[in-house]
């Protein structure tokens, strides 16, 4: 073979090996061109996910500043109370110890108040107390007396009630005496008898009877008027509880009324035959009263 054609053949055999080397690296070119891209698009994406992130911290960032800044505002706010209070604090204890003296001034006399307040509350409660056993004694009292006197009389005749402290029994005119009259009729003798064994039971009772008549005028050679009339029915029947059947007389009262303090009109027959009538009122004697009245029993 001559020197050309040597030259030739390894001209083309470099050529040949040449071209062959340039194919590989630009596959390799290639293969990290497109490595290249896809870290790149990645990086894109993770550049945008950090932009993100930075303008939602902005804005945390702003909204943090705006919270400080209320906060900030509030502090000041409660900075001024704590001034204010500490001024009123202040001037309350410079007036604390002005009132030192004056509070205990106060206090002496509020305790004195006190004790005398729960002396009046020992007072009331006896009051209580004793109205309470009075109110139980004059209910059993009535109807003791309403029991006693049921027995053969009407209803109409006899009417036995508690008003207040007292026990009243009012008694029909035609049950007790003769028409125009005040002469005790034998029939009032048992009914006045019955009367007289309750009050000669209760010796801390004292006993007023009051006689009472209509509006009706009578005046004859005994009886003057109808207060005249009253009075003389009254003592009639306070005669007759003394003589006949023993009731002390020193509690007794006779009292008469006249043709006042009515029940009802008298313009009719049955009103005034409801007027004319004698109470026997049964109520504690006045001592007793006087007694539970006096500040000394408070408490005993």
């Amino acid at each position: 073979m001559g020197i050309s054609k040597k030259l030739i053949y390894t001209l083309l055999v470099g050529l040949a090996f040449t071209s062959c080397v340039s194919k590989k690296k630009f596959a390799s070119l290639q293969s990290e061109l497109a490595s290249t891209k896809a870290d790149l698009e990645r990086r894109g994406e993770l550049v945008n996910d950090f932009k993100n992130k930075l303008v939602a911290c902005e804005q945390e960032r702003d909204r943090v500043a705006t919270t400080n800044s209320a906060k900030d505002n509030q502090i000041s706010d409660l900075k001024s109370q704590i001034e204010d209070l500490r001024r009123v604090r202040d001037t309350q204890m410079e007036r604390v110890g002005d009132l030192t003296v004056l509070n205990r001034s106060a206090n002496e006399n509020i305790n004195k108040t006190l004790a005398q307040l729960e002396k009046k509350d020992k007072y009331i409660s006896l009051l209580q107390a004793a109205k309470s056993k009075a109110d139980s004694l004059n209910l059993a009292l009535a109807v003791n007396l309403k029991s006693a006197l049921k027995d053969g009389l009407d209803d109409t005749d006899v009417d036995v009630k508690v008003d207040k402290t007292v026990v009243m029994v009012n008694l029909s005119d035609k049950m007790l005496f003769t028409s125009g009259s005040y002469k005790i009729s034998p029939r009032a003798y048992s009914v006045l008898e019955k009367v007289a064994a309750i009050i000669k039971s209760r010796p801390d009772l004292e006993v007023m009877v009051e006689g009472y008549t209509d509006n009706v005028s009578i005046n004859t050679a005994c009886i003057e008027d109808n207060w005249d009339l009253s009075v003389k029915r009254s003592t009639s029947v306070v005669r007759t509880l003394q003589s006949k059947f023993g009731v002390d007389p020193n509690k007794i009262i006779a009292a008469g009324r006249g043709e006042y303090n009515t029940l009802t009109s008298n313009s009719t027959a049955e009103g005034r035959a409801i007027n004319r009538r004698t109470r026997i009122i049964l109520m504690p004697k006045l001592d007793q009263f006087y007694d539970l009245l006096n500040p000394d029993n408070v408490g005993k």
